[in-house]
C-alpha cells in the first residue's frame, strides 16, 4: 500500500476517533445516576429513566469497543503493519479497509 493510501486510512481512523469523542460528550448526561425522588418523578417515569440510562451505558460500551479497535489499527501504523492481516499476514483488501479502516483481518480469516 502506498503512502497516499495509508494517509487516507489514517485520516479516516482519526476522524472516527474524533466522532467517538463527540459521542462521549453527548452521552455523558444520559449515563448519570437516576435519582429516586417520588415527589417529582413517578414510578413509570423512573423506570423509563433507568431504561434510557441502560441504553446510554450500552452505547458507551460500544463506543469504547470501537475506540479500542481504532487505537489498535493506529498502533499497527506505528509498527508498519497496517493493512496486513493479524492472523495470516496477507494484505487486507483495500475495499475492505475502505469500508472499515480498523479491520484487523483479511476476508478469508474473518470468515474463519
Amino acid at each position: 500500500m502506498d503512502e497516499r493510501k495509508q494517509a487516507h486510512f489514517r485520516q479516516k481512523l482519526e476522524a472516527a476517533l474524533a466522532a467517538l469523542d463527540r459521542g462521549d460528550a453527548r452521552g455523558a448526561q444520559g449515563q448519570k445516576t437516576v435519582m429516586l425522588d417520588q415527589q417529582a418523578v413517578g414510578r413509570l417515569s423512573r423506570m423509563d429513566a433507568l431504561q434510557q440510562q441502560a441504553m446510554a451505558q450500552a452505547t458507551q460500551a460500544r463506543r469504547n469497543a470501537e475506540r479500542a479497535r481504532i487505537m489498535a489499527a493506529l498502533a499497527r501504523f506505528a509498527d508498519g503493519e497496517y493493512g496486513y492481516c493479524v492472523e495470516c499476514g496477507d494484505a487486507i483488501e483495500e475495499p475492505r479497509l475502505e469500508l472499515d479502516p480498523s479491520t484487523p483481518k483479511c476476508l478469508d480469516c474473518a470468515r474463519g
